[in-house]
């Protein structure tokens, strides 16, 4: 079980990052653009740095929605590889079954 502050930051981070966005998604069109001009595209980037460090989805980190585990995370579950484990032996996840040959 992770630390529960380590949760509820992860999730403020992703408040966060939903927040800003749609700014951060114009700020690096503008840094991109081969139309704009180099003070437009400086303006841009001190823009974007002035933004929040959590508002950059790199900073969310995948965890398992059992326990908050941020390790073995598999996407397809969202769970680790654990709790999967688990739910698979315990036959709570739908189509999946031991594999045997």
């Amino acid at each position: 079980m992770a630390k529960k502050s380590k949760i509820a930051k992860n999730e403020q981070r992703k408040v966060i990052a939903a927040r800003y966005l749609a700014r951060r998604r114009e700020l690096k069109a503008v840094i991109s653009s081969p139309s704009a001009s180099p003070e437009e595209k400086g303006e841009a980037v001190v823009a974007l740095q002035k933004l929040p460090r959590d508002a950059s989805p790199t900073r969310i980190r995948n965890r398992d929605a059992a326990d908050g585990r941020p390790r073995g995370y598999l996407r397809k579950f969202g769970l680790s590889r654990v709790k999967m484990r688990q739910a698979a032996h315990n036959g709570e996840l739908p189509g999946v079954s031991k594999s045997s040959w």
